[in-house]
Parts: C-alpha cells; sequence; structure tokens
C-alpha cells in the first residue's frame, strides 16, 4: 500500500525559469538511467522477491523513495517552465539569444505537457520498459542496480555543472547525496550475498557442467599484452575456486564449421560453388 505526502522530500525551486534545461532535466528524470527507471526496477525487483525478508524491505524502501525523487524533478522542471518569456520565431532572426533559447527548448513542454514534465528523456525519446531489469536474483539484480546508480549520479553531476541556477543546483546536490547513499547501499548489500553465497551469477549451477579449464582466462585479443597486467590475469580468481591465467595469443577450439549446402528453395549460394574447386568440375567448362 502507498499513500502520498502532499510534501516534497526536498527542495526544488529554482532561482528563475530556464526552458533550456527543463529539456536537459528530462534525461535523469525519463531516460535510461533517470528517476523513472530506476523507481521502476526496484519496485518490480522487490515486488517479486520471495518472502518479506530485508532484501525486500531495502527493494521497496529504495524504489518508494524514488517515487519522491520522481515527483522532485517533474516539480523542478515545471518551475523551470513557469513564467518563462513568450518567444516569436521572428525574434530569433535578429537576436542570437532568442534563437540559442527557441532551438534549446523541447517545444511539446507547452505543446503537449502544458508546461510540465513529461516520461521521455532530454531528445524527447519516451521512457520504455525496456530500461529496467527485474531477474529475481538479488545480486544480479542488486549489481544492476549499483550500475544504475552510479551512472544517475554521474549524469546529476554533469548536469550540476551546467547550470549556476543556485536553485537547481541545491535540488540536484540532493539528488547527488542520495545516489552517494544508495550506491553504498546497494554495494553492502552486494557483499552479504557474496560471503553467503559466491560473486558468480547464478551461484548454484553446478561448476562440473562448465569448460573447468577456461573458466577463469582471459584471452588476449588486443595488440600487445598490456591487459596481462591486470589482477584479472593473474593469481586466484576473485571467487576463490580457481586461477587466473592469461593466454597471449589463443587459438580456436574447434575447426572451422562447414555447414552443407541450403534447399534448392532457398537459393542460395549454388551447391557446387560451396565445394572445393577439386571436388566438381566448373560447370562453365565443356
Amino acid at each position: 500500500m502507498f499513500y502520498h505526502v502532499k510534501d516534497l522530500q526536498y527542495h526544488a525551486k529554482p532561482d528563475r525559469p530556464d526552458p533550456v534545461f527543463a529539456k536537459k532535466l528530462q534525461e535523469v528524470l525519463g531516460g535510461q538511467y533517470g528517476e523513472i527507471s530506476v523507481m521502476m526496477q526496484y519496485l518490480f525487483q522487490g515486488w517479486n522477491v520471495r518472502g518479506n525478508g530485508k532484501y525486500k524491505d531495502l527493494l521497496m524502501d529504495i524504489g518508494t523513495e524514488e517515487i519522491a525523487h520522481v515527483e522532485m524533478l517533474a516539480t523542478l522542471i515545471a518551475r523551470l517552465l513557469d513564467n518563462a518569456p513568450d518567444l516569436e520565431l521572428d525574434d530569433a532572426v535578429d537576436d542570437p539569444v532568442v534563437a540559442a533559447i527557441l532551438g534549446g527548448s523541447n517545444p511539446q513542454h507547452a505543446i503537449v505537457s502544458g508546461l510540465g514534465a513529461m516520461p521521455v528523456d532530454s531528445v524527447g525519446n519516451r521512457w520504455t520498459a525496456s530500461y529496467i531489469g527485474a531477474s529475481g536474483n538479488l545480486i544480479a539484480d542488486f549489481r544492476a542496480n549499483l550500475m544504475a546508480e552510479s551512472m544517475g549520479r554521474l549524469q546529476v553531476a554533469r548536469l550540476y555543472e551546467m547550470t549556476n541556477d543556485s536553485g537547481v543546483r541545491n535540488t540536484l546536490s540532493w539528488l547527488i547525496a542520495r545516489d552517494t547513499a544508495h550506491q553504498n547501499q546497494w554495494y553492502a548489500a552486494i557483499k552479504e550475498l557474496e560471503e553467503k553465497e559466491n560473486i558468480v551469477v547464478p551461484s548454484t549451477f553446478p561448476r562440473e557442467l562448465e569448460v573447468q579449464q577456461v573458466a577463469y582466462t582471459l584471452f588476449n585479443f588486443s595488440q600487445g599484452d598490456a591487459s596481462a597486467e591486470g589482477r584479472w590475469a593473474h593469481g586466484p580468481s576473485m571467487d576463490g575456486c580457481g586461477t587466473f591465467n592469461y593466454v597471449d595469443r589463443p587459438v580456436a577450439f574447434a575447426p572451422a564449421p562447414h555447414l552443407p549446402p541450403a534447399p534448392p528453395y532457398i537459393f542460395n549460394t549454388p551447391a557446387w560453388a560451396m565445394r572445393k574447386s577439386d571436388d566438381l568440375p566448373d560447370p562453365d567448362t565443356k
């Protein structure tokens, strides 16, 4: 059960209107790593947890907070659009500043949403559920969450540097701090689960069913040998079940495939051309 408290989690009040920055903010609202994405990802992961333990509560706690972040950003975007000057296309011909504003703003903010935020990114792509992941495996999901928070914090930090509006910066500084908290929380949950199970997902798949001789090998497919210097190329593996090794010039484990000719009704290359020249005579020779 959810209920709505008619307060914002934190301030979302800019110093002045800025429709251009409102368009930029849409990225961290409706983009791939925006607040709508993490909200939906954490909530679906939480709803899919079997049982009612601490991991479900963690997902539901943070997922519910992300609803508040969606509301904050939607409010901030709406306030950036309020009282923006009514610029005309004719004015842009003579004034480069007007031209820059018209070119950098999103006309759908006025035409479609009535000076409100939309579930889109900064270039107008509609938010899609394909952005989210909810696998049912807690380690896999928490790693995806850590990545999402990392990307989200990166984008908000970039936006912070794109404005000198103190009110906007104040709001973004809150979101950056909460992303710091969430990254630490997801990482703490990951480490706890890894200690109980194993870092490899899924941990319960029988290792004897793997081709174990390549389970810890780094194949060097790059020019030079710089990758051999990394921790991933030598010493005990991170899961404690093997030893890293490095293969400088990997060779194929299987011969090149020789597929039989396709049936005639497929109309692929003629069968004679698929064979060696000494297998069949060239049909063009007499």
